[in-house]
């Protein structure tokens, strides 16, 4: 027999408690690491690295041989399931992520309602090729964005402030807009399922725009969704290891913790600390929640607020994290700062 290999972030998934919280950083593989800067150039753009094996693969090693974080997490971004839905996607340097616009209920209509995984092989492959790769003791996650975030892309064909184009879509066509919901949980769950088949241990569901719901909106369109999609992974994969994060939730995230079976929930920087202690690790084990500003303030203010943030979280099962990604121009040094607070070194 094989040795059971120990991953923290695993046994914090299980519902343990680690004495040194595990810890990483979602977009750790990015822009702030010159290591990454430069494999980008050499794919050439951001969806072409996405979807060549072997440099995805190398940018996701990056961060781990750097800082050894206790996770690394799979190189792609939450847009390649409308790629793959046959809309076109492109990334614009400086102005990020530009989609053909959803203007009209009818053009939902219009959306292939089966996933082409012929174009998303190339992901799965540098899954297969990272595998091997990593320490025993690290996990590794496969992740997609929640229906409700993916679909105000794909409504306004870009990025926006408060996401109203979706959010007046969905209250004028709600039943394009649920038409359009119910493509992408099916999309979303058998891309989840083809990715832990491919090998990573755990999957986290990003709900980015949460947020801007109003509470019955974010039942509707936030808790409903993603709860079919762990319920549609666990049907084939039943022991499914799976992360939500619904950021910007505030007082909902517990509702969000209650209804949808996920082994953990993410948490923003804008949570009340006291609240999510009580109210949600309670329920099910939490990841968080370090403000993306303060790692790139750094000092004492950056020791400060990781002491908050261990203070508050770590006497349960805990994953340390930033309350969002990680930004550009965050220093390195800082990355390191965090990581000898955090595990006391």
């Amino acid at each position: 027999m094989s040795a059971v290999v120990n991953k923290p972030l695993l046994n914090v998934l299980d519902g343990r408690r680690e004495p040194v919280p595990p810890v990483w950083m979602m977009r750790q593989a990015g822009r702030y690491l010159p290591e990454y800067r430069a494999t980008r150039e050499k794919a050439g753009s951001f969806l072409k690295l996405c979807f060549n094996p072997e440099l995805a693969a190398e940018v996701t090693l990056q961060p781990i041989r750097r800082f050894n974080f206790d996770a690394a997490i799979l190189f792609s971004d939450i847009l390649v399931i409308p790629y793959a839905l046959g809309r076109k996607v492109d990334f614009v340097a400086g102005e990020g992520p530009q989609l053909e616009a959803i203007e009209l209920p009818e053009t939902v209509q219009k959306i292939r309602r089966e996933v082409d995984h012929g174009l998303l092989d190339p992901i799965y492959e540098t899954i297969a090729r990272v595998k091997p790769q990593l320490p025993d003791r690290v996990a590794f996650l496969g992740f997609c964005g929640a229906p409700w975030t993916v679909a105000t892309y794909m409504i306004a064909g870009h990025g926006t402030p408060d996401q109203a184009p979706a959010r007046l879509f969905a209250y004028r066509h709600p039943d394009a807009f649920d038409e359009l919901i119910n493509v992408l949980v099916k999309a979303s769950t058998t891309y989840l399922i083809r990715q832990l088949q491919a090998g990573v241990d755990a999957v986290q569901i990003f709900d980015t725009w949460a947020g801007v719901l109003p509470p019955e909106e974010f039942a509707r369109w936030s808790i409903a969704p993603t709860r079919r999609i762990v319920l549609g992974v666990r049907d084939v994969i039943p022991d499914a290891k799976i992360i939500g994060f619904p950021r910007g939730a505030g007082a909902s995230l517990e509702r969000y913790a209650s209804e949808v079976p996920v082994n953990a929930v993410g948490m923003d920087w804008m949570i009340d600390k006291t609240f999510a202690r009580e109210r949600v690790q309670t329920l099910k084990p939490v990841q968080g929640n370090l403000d993306p500003l303060v790692l790139i303030a750094g000092g004492a203010a950056l020791d400060r607020s990781v002491d908050d943030v261990m203070r508050a979280f770590s006497d349960g099962p805990f994953i340390f994290n930033l309350g969002h990604g990680i930004t550009p121009d965050t220093p390195i040094a800082h990355v390191e700062q965090m990581l000898r607070r955090v595990r006391g070194s």
